[in-house]
Order: structure tokens, then sequence, then C-alpha cells
């Protein structure tokens, strides 16, 4: 079905900005409500389900190599009932990918072109990443190698030159109320990192299939260290007032202004945001269509590419009606969701799969 090989480095450009991308802008505003200073810790308590996760989707791969979750699930649990939790993770994904697209257009809108149809803003970049799925995992991949550096290095420059406005007394006091407040803060973060189960369906198109463990946890470290230092930028300049923003990061970035002549930064973020989210939604996009036609044995994945870019555009109108909704979905449904159907049912899978292999082997040795 894909004949394509990546390597682990080009899979961890395609995870960074997959879970980066849409963590950056909202995230530290909805941590910030939960964990005051303390919202540049709790990607580290948040991490811990990434790091988790990867080694979850790793571990599976390892007993069931060269197949995606679409198909060793059936072999776990059974025809029907692998079916069905196959059925539900599809589901998930399409939704997720619905969401994502509507995070992107939203932002833009309500941001930048104000007056541009929304629908407009998502079906052209749903058509562009159409045609990078259908290019297949190695196209993929190297967009991500090229784009990631055009991701990283506007951040860079923002965060240069934020440097004399930043307040460092912002970030007392630490752990004022204990450690509970950037645990809570880490939930919603959370979810984003369970994201890394993704890596399941990039595992088995590894060229480098030894490197493919430490990849994935050098691209969770990479991701956490991104977040605190966003975190930190926006709890510097921002303050106590980073819960009340939608787009923290958007908003310390109007703040640039060198001799009043170097202005109006925030067009680099939006930049930063436009490249970041057809990366996440490429592959998103990639792992719908593939595990549709892998859950519904067909040869090949492409044909179901733009019916699924229909579906996914559809989904993106009727998931959330308006943009509180949307608001409403990252801060209480995604992170459960997310972790659930990431991290939790995937653990349960390897747990009752390491049974049965070691039932099978004391069968055998008996």
């Amino acid at each position: 079905m894909e004949k394509g090989k990546i390597s682990s480095l080009q899979m961890a450009f395609m995870m960074y900005p997959t879970i980066v991308a849409t963590a950056m802008l909202g995230v530290p505003s909805i941590t910030a409500k939960y964990a005051k200073t303390d919202l540049w810790l709790s990607p580290i308590f948040a991490a811990l389900i990434g790091y988790l996760t990867v080694y979850i989707a790793y571990k599976l791969h390892k007993i069931f190599p060269k197949q995606t979750v679409f198909q060793f699930t059936e072999k776990i649990i059974g025809l029907i009932p692998g079916k069905i939790l196959g059925f539900l993770l599809l589901f998930f994904y399409i939704q997720n990918t619905g969401i994502i697209v509507r995070d992107y257009a939203e932002f833009v809108v309500s941001s930048f072109l104000v007056n541009t149809p929304i629908s407009v803003i998502m079906a052209s970049m749903v058509l562009l990443c159409a045609f990078i799925v259908r290019g297949g995992i190695e196209v993929l991949g190297r967009a991500a190698e090229l784009f990631v550096p055009v991701f990283i290095f506007p951040i860079c420059i923002v965060i240069l030159l934020l440097i004399p406005d930043f307040d460092f007394m912002n970030i007392f006091p630490v752990l004022g109320n204990g450690l509970m407040p950037p645990i809570k803060g880490a939930i919603v973060p959370g979810g984003w990192f369970s994201e890394f189960f993704l890596v399941i369906f990039l595992l088995p198109f590894l060229a480098d299939m030894k490197k493919g463990m430490k990849s994935g946890m050098m691209t969770v470290f990479a991701v956490m260290m991104t977040l605190i230092v966003v975190n930190l930028l926006v709890l510097f300049v921002l303050g106590g007032t980073t819960p009340s923003k939608n787009y923290p990061l958007m908003n310390t970035s109007r703040y640039i202004s060198i001799a009043d002549f170097f202005e109006h930064v925030e067009s680099a973020v939006m930049a930063v945001w436009i490249v970041g989210a057809f990366l996440k939604i490429s592959v998103f996009y990639y792992v719908s269509a593939l595990g549709t036609a892998q859950w519904l044995n067909l040869s090949d994945y492409r044909p179901v590419v733009w019916p699924m870019g229909i579906l996914i555009v559809i989904f993106s109108f009727w998931s959330l009606p308006s943009s509180i909704d949307v608001n409403r979905n990252d801060i209480m449904a995604f992170p459960l969701q997310g972790i659930l159907m990431q991290t939790i049912i995937p653990l349960i899978l390897l747990a009752i799969a390491v049974l049965r292999k070691r039932k099978r082997k004391g069968t055998e040795t008996s």
C-alpha cells in the first residue's frame, strides 16, 4: 500500500511541527489558567505522556513489525472488536483533522484575513495538503525536512527581538502554591503530547529502524523544550494577563518595535503557524487516508485521498459551530480524548499482546 521509505530524522521533522504548531499558540494561555506563573513547568509533566506514548508505539511495532494499529488490533482482540476499535480510532483522527483545519482557519480569519470566508481558507489548505498526501510518505518526509527550519527560524528571531521587553520578575513566586497547579496545567498539553502515537503509522516505513525509538524520544524532548521556552517568553512579556489572551504568542510579537521602524513582526508568527499547520494537517490527513484504506482492506490508499479531503472539510464545519466551541473543545474534550485514544487504549493493547505472547511461549515450552 505504501512503498516509500523515510529516515528517522525525517520522522522527527514530521512529528515536531505536528505537536508544536498548534500547541505553541493557544495552549500557553490555557495552561496559565491553571498553573499561573508556573506555566513553564507544565510541559515537563506533560512530556511524560509523550515519552510513554512513544514507548508504547515502539513496543507495539516491535511485536507487529510492518503493521499499523488498524492492522494489528484485529490480531490482538479479534476481528469484530478490532474492526470496532479501528473505526473509533479512525473517526477520532478524521474528526481531529477537521478540528485542526478549523483551528488554523479561525486563527487566520480572526488575526489577519478578516473579510475572507473561512470556507475558502479551509478548502485551500486541505487541497494543498491533498497533493502532498497523494505523493506518499517520502514526499511528506522531504517536505518536513525542507519546512521545519523555516518553521523554527522565525521563532528564534522573535525571541531575540523580545528580550528588551522581558520582565524576569514575572516568574516569581516559583511553585508558590505547590506542584498541583503546574500538574493541572499539564493536562491540556498532555493531550498534544499523546499525538506522538502517530509514530505507529510512520515506524513501518523507516529505513533505519534501529534509530526509531531514539528519534521519537528526542522529538518529545525537543517539543518539551520548545513549549517551555514559548511559555517563558509569554510569561516574561505578558505576565499575569496571559490567561486572558487567546493567542498569547501573537500578542507578545506585537510588542516588538525597534527604532519605530521594525514593527508588525506578527506576520512572521502567522508564517510560522501556516507552515506548521500545513505539516500537521498533512500528517493527520495521511494517517486518516492510510488508516481508512487499511480498515477497508484496500490495496491502495490514494483513491481515498480526495473523498477524505471533502470529509475533513465537512467535519471542520460540523464538529464545532463557532470559535468559542473550538476553544472549549481544546480545553475540555481533546486532552481527555487524545490521552484515552492514543495512550491508554494502546497501553491496554500492548499489555494484552505481551500477555498473549508469553502465554504462547509457555505453551510451546511445555
